[in-house]
This record gives structure tokens, sequence and C-alpha cells, in this order.
């Protein structure tokens, strides 16, 4: 260790770490190591979403793993801190749009037409209830993870396939079957809290 002192006071931060993990996986564990928490912290403060920050480290990282040689970079955590708010911005925007849909669609629901309470053999209080389980569903979706949101949308009020939304989200379809069941559940939790089974 006493060799290695004078060149460690001399030397970057990412270099030490080229020179202590000699290949690219120790490399990037150590990167990990290093850097991973400031960086989902970093991206928590720019999403407001713990969940979509530590998705975007995980990719950020995964990028930097396919590269031929992250381990030359001059300066790998700036290189990853960027990739991951260019990686973060996207998500912004992706949640901006999908906020305008929402939007849209609530619009839509809203501006169908009233139901004629006479005519379809339904009572106030159920046409209430309805409204109120729609409120509810609505607000569920609207806490869920981007990406499980997009999924569980696209399948449900677009109609999409589970093929077509992978290839669309670029995912795999086992994500997709993924999202949308952990968006089922998240619903059925939420509506189980306010309307209890009888």
């Amino acid at each position: 260790m006493t060799t290695l002192l004078p060149f460690i006071r001399h030397c970057s931060e990412d270099r030490y770490l080229s020179v202590v993990a000699s290949n690219k996986d120790q490399f990037l564990a150590t990167l990990v190591t290093a850097h991973g928490s400031a960086l989902e912290r970093y991206l928590a403060r720019k999403l407001d979403n713990p969940e979509d920050a530590a998705e975007i480290a995980q990719e950020a990282f995964l990028r930097l793993h396919r590269m031929e040689s992250p381990e030359n970079l001059d300066n790998a955590r700036a290189f990853l801190f960027q990739v991951a708010t260019n990686l973060a911005v996207d998500q912004l925007r992706r949640r901006k749009l999908h906020l305008q849909f929402i939007r849209r669609e609530r619009s839509h629901t809203a501006d169908t037409a009233p139901v004629d309470i006479n005519a379809s053999g339904v009572s106030p209080e159920q046409i209430l209830d309805a409204r109120q389980k729609l409120a509810i569903i609505f607000a569920a979706v609207d806490d869920l993870p981007l990406n499980v949101r997009q999924a569980f949308l696209l399948h449900r009020r677009s109609g999409m396939s589970y093929s077509a939304i992978a290839q669309e989200m670029q995912v795999s379809v086992s994500s997709v079957e993924k999202y949308i069941l952990q968006a089922l559940q998240h619903c059925r939790k939420r509506l189980a809290a306010y309307f209890p089974p009888e």
C-alpha cells in the first residue's frame, strides 16, 4: 500500500478506481459502490420519485456496462451523471406527455353524455358509487411509477397487446406483464381500502 500512496495522492478518483479495479466488472462494481447512492439521491431530487430514480440509475450503470471500455473514461463519474441526467430529462418529457394524455382522457370521460337515470334503471347511489370508484382508480393510476402507468394505459385505454406495448416501450414482454399486473394489484388494493369487500 505504501507504494501506491504517492500515486493515489496525485491521481483523479476515476484513475484510482481504474487502477484498483483491473477489469470492467470490477471497475463498474467499484463505481456503483462509490457513486450509486449519490446518483440515486440526485435523480430522486430531479424526478421527485425514488422508484423512477432507482430505475434510471440502474439504466445509467447498464449503459456504462454496455460500453467497450468504461474504465478508460477520463471522468467516469461525470459521464455517469450526464447519462443519468439525459435519461431523467427523457423521463420527465414522457411524464409530461403522459400527464397531457391523462388530462385529455379525463376531460373525455367528463364530457360524455349524462346518464339518463330513468332510462338506464340505475339509481343515483349507484352512479355516485361508480364515480367515486372511478376517481379512486384515476388517483391510483396517477400514483403508479411511469413505466407501469404507461403500460397499463396503453393496454386498457388503447387496447394494445403486450407485445405491441413491449415494442413501444422498448422493454420485454415479461416486463409489460409485470407492469400491468402491478398496476392491477395497486388499483384493487386502493379500491379495497375505500370499498372493503362485503
